[in-house]
């Protein structure tokens, strides 16, 4: 009888080096740095790329007051508890953005897969005695395209605003969204609030044919 031999993928590569490093890093400003290029590695692959093309497009309503963006979720660590996402967007109307938020206690790394999009990182001004409420500036926009990665540390405040491409990311993230609230800024009223993360919905990263 054949014996089966099972061929590791990128994702099986990325998940082995990223358990290697959560388990001899433990300073989190280390670790996550050293994480960016293991994760670069993952989006030059040529199979992750040619993967993304099938991957279903996720749901973006950032519109309504409850509304949830969607991810897929390709893993969830069961030690280390770190995620990879996927982010399918079609393209829209170049502006349309989702809402300026951070994530809360969670450590990110954003990178592109294809297309281009903006960036937008902002500072908080105020002086935080006001519930509710926060005074934040744009501090950074630029545009990001194939092969960048973005590290948003815990509680910076950032969104992404499309400039009219489809745009497909993988997302590493220290935790599943909604275990921890995010928190979300209104630019114009300033006014505050927390919600859940986007939604996680499970996949395949490689289809299987």
């Amino acid at each position: 009888m054949a014996v089966e031999i099972k061929t590791q993928n990128a994702l099986d590569r990325f998940v082995t080096k990223a358990r290697d490093l959560f388990a001899s890093e433990p300073d989190l400003e280390e670790r996550w740095a050293k994480l960016s290029p293991i994760m670069a590695e993952l989006l030059a692959d040529s199979e992750v790329i040619e993967a993304s093309t099938t991957w279903p497009n996720t749901v973006v309503d950032e519109t309504r007051v409850h509304g949830r963006a969607e991810n897929l979720l390709f893993y969830e660590d069961p030690d280390y508890g770190f995620v990879v996402s996927g982010l399918k967007k079609l393209p829209e109307r170049s502006g349309n953005t989702t809402r300026v938020h951070d994530h809360g206690r969670i450590w990110t790394l954003y990178g592109v897969l294809d297309g281009r999009e903006r960036m937008e990182r902002y500072e908080r001004t105020d002086d935080r005695s006001k519930p509710d409420y926060a005074e934040i500036r744009r501090s950074v926009n630029t545009v990001v395209g194939p092969g960048e990665i973005d590290l948003v540390k815990p509680f910076e405040i950032h969104t992404e605003v499309t400039i009219g491409e489809a745009t497909i990311a993988l997302i590493i993230r220290s935790e599943k969204p909604g275990e921890a609230n995010q928190g979300r800024y209104n630019t114009e009223t300033f006014a505050y609030s927390e919600s859940h993360g986007p939604r996680q919905t499970p996949v395949e990263m490689f289809p299987r044919t």
